[in-house]
């Protein structure tokens, strides 16, 4: 009697299913460059305010080659971004698409996020190098990474940094208004800094960040706003070198790609005085995968997170906390970095932040 177990033959129906979810993720993967070259030349903010118009149309409208523009169409169209008229010759933005694609669509613009899709692809031989070898793709290594974070992170804060998520915090805005002393780590290019500086000019605000070309960027707005209230220094957020000097400190988007985020957040707790707030953002994320295998930007989260957090900080030795370090992760360590008091708070339409409202503890009475 034969002990060969033959294996069972495929679900022809689950095969079937499953290659044109393949076939249909490559034309997306594709379409996602496309789009980011849309956005990049313009093409969708032009779109947007033209009525049905042909290739050369377009092309004179947006400044641009119409050859390029028009397999550029060929592209958007096939992939029913734009809608064509074949007998016409024209090609048009659908208002519904354009609130997705457009730079007036604000936080809601998804063309601006392809722009990663390249940047990931810049790196990719250094990438799979690291899975055979181990360590990371450090910071400096990710050419035009500043200025996309700088972009991505500007929609959000131009539509909501101070009108809506500076109030999660309850009493940060009244403080800030009364003057406060403030310290934003991991400032990058300072837009949210330069936004809260001219919002509340009672206070003082200061960035720290380890990236000069972001520094240098980030002086240069505050010079051209005219304020007077922003300093920015070069520091590494692990080693703040203050104690109980701050009010409020802030950290958006940046205490999962460090190296030692406890460390980076004890030192965050040494740095603000008693009865001072740590204000932090962090991506939406359980630490469990299961808990995320429904998240609308699951696939998106892992993939970020080889390409750019989890390697930034495994290429210093760190350790790798990854971009869905996820809720108890973080929890955890602010509890370990001192602090006792942490609330998680939501922005409504927003599904890609936790908002961490975390405070030190006061002084007991009659301590100094």
């Amino acid at each position: 009697m034969s002990s060969v177990v033959e294996s069972p033959q495929p679900d022809a129906a689950k095969t079937e299913a499953f290659g044109a979810e393949m076939t249909a993720l490559l034309n997306h993967s594709f379409l996602a460059m496309m789009i980011s070259i849309g956005h990049r030349a313009g093409l969708f903010d032009r779109l947007a305010a033209l009525p049905p118009s042909t290739s050369h149309q377009i092309a004179d409208a947006a400044g641009l080659h119409e050859r390029y523009v028009r397999e550029w169409l060929g592209a958007m169209a096939c992939g029913r971004i734009v809608d064509h008229d074949g007998r016409a010759g024209t090609y048009f933005l659908p208002r519904e698409h354009a609130g997705f694609l457009t730079r007036a669509a604000g936080p809601n613009n998804l063309a601006m996020m392809t722009q990663f899709i390249a940047l990931g692809g810049a790196i990719e031989d250094r990438v799979v190098s690291c899975f055979r070898e181990g360590g990371g793709v450090s910071y400096s290594e990710q050419v035009k990474f500043t200025s996309l974070q700088a972009e991505f992170s500007a929609m959000f804060a131009d539509a909501a940094l101070v009108d809506a998520m500076l109030p999660l915090a309850d009493g940060l805005v009244e403080t800030l208004g009364r003057g406060a002393r403030v310290l934003d780590v991991g400032c990058g290019s300072g837009h949210a800094v330069c936004l809260m500086a001219r919002a509340f000019p009672k206070s003082r605000f200061e960035g720290v960040d380890f990236d000069e070309e972001g520094l240098s960027g980030a002086r240069r707005e505050a010079a051209s706003l005219g304020l007077m209230n922003t300093t920015f220094r070069r520091g590494d957020a692990h080693e703040i070198g203050a104690t109980a000097e701050y009010d409020v400190i802030t950290a958006f988007e940046v205490v999962h790609d460090l190296r030692d985020p406890i460390a980076a957040l004890s030192a965050i707790h040494r740095a603000l005085r008693p009865g001072g707030l740590l204000f932090m953002l962090e991506p939406a994320a359980s630490s469990h995968l299961a808990d995320n295998l429904a998240h609308p930007f699951g696939p998106f989260l892992y993939t970020a997170s080889v390409f750019h957090c989890m390697t930034v900080s495994l290429a210093q030795g760190g350790a790798g906390c990854g971009t869905a370090w996820g809720e108890a992760n973080t929890q955890r360590a602010l509890a370990e970095a001192g602090f006792d008091a942490v609330d998680v708070k939501r922005l409504d339409g927003d599904v890609m932040n936790y908002y961490y409202v975390a405070r030190k503890a006061a002084s007991p009475l009659g301590s100094s």
